[in-house]
């Protein structure tokens, strides 16, 4: 009795609508890195939201912190590493394989836009885009997916899901990155629109290379003598 497929990470039913909005964000990064690389101070949509939200006190400063170090490298391993046991526990093992090849990608990338760019913060640290804001979606696109298949929701609903998801994440992170100072509001909006535009195409990858093994898996036993 052949094996039943293992689900996809990307719904067919969002791939188009997905694809899109991943399109449209990977031209908002492109476009903002052009407008900011090289510089060094904020812009004016930058200052008027860093007015507002920067220097935050307690208890509130103490939640950017905690959100921050969600980011950082230690507590992003166990965000991670706990995220991926869920995702075998529920015996969704190509939502484990995009969240740490997703979120991988995602932060690589946004490392190499940073010396590509070369938009400084604070007296010289690269800071477009924003790495932070970046992994935390990634993670939240990674399980919206999980969420919307195993849910069935339609391409409405499912889509509605994973962005909402996407900015909810985003918004904290970023939130936390502007009111500690460590990030511009368009940093932010960089480092969650890499997310938005990498982790559908990733998940498409990891649905592909899954599927071919499968196929290969298949053929062998039917080959087999009997």
């Amino acid at each position: 009795m052949p094996a039943r497929p293992a689900p996809a990470v990307l719904p067919p039913s969002l791939r188009a609508r997905i694809g899109l909005i991943a399109a449209l964000a990977a031209l908002v990064v492109v476009a903002l890195g052009f407008l900011y690389a090289g510089h060094g101070e904020p812009g004016t949509v930058d200052a008027w939201i860093h007015s507002a939200v920067y220097g935050v006190r307690p208890p509130w400063s103490h939640v950017a912190l905690a959100t921050d170090f969600l980011g950082e490298p230690a507590g992003a391993a166990v965000v991670v590493a706990a995220v991926v046991a869920g995702c075998l526990l529920l015996r969704s093992p190509r939502t484990a394989v995009l969240v740490v090849t997703g979120a991988g990608v995602t932060v690589g990338t946004t490392t190499a836009l940073k010396y590509l760019v070369g938009r400084t913060i604070n007296g010289g640290y690269l800071s477009y885009p924003s790495g932070h804001t970046a992994f935390l979606t990634a993670l939240a696109l990674a399980l919206a997916l999980l969420a919307t298949g195993r849910l069935g929701l339609g391409r409405t609903a499912g889509t509605l899901l994973v962005f909402a998801a996407a900015l909810v994440a985003g918004a904290a992170m970023g939130w936390a990155q502007v009111a500690l100072g460590a990030h511009y509001p368009t940093d932010v909006l960089g480092g969650w629109c890499t997310a938005l535009a990498l982790v559908p195409a990733t998940a498409w990858l990891v649905d592909r290379t899954a599927d071919r093994r499968a196929d290969r898996t298949t053929n062998t036993v039917h080959q087999q003598p009997r």
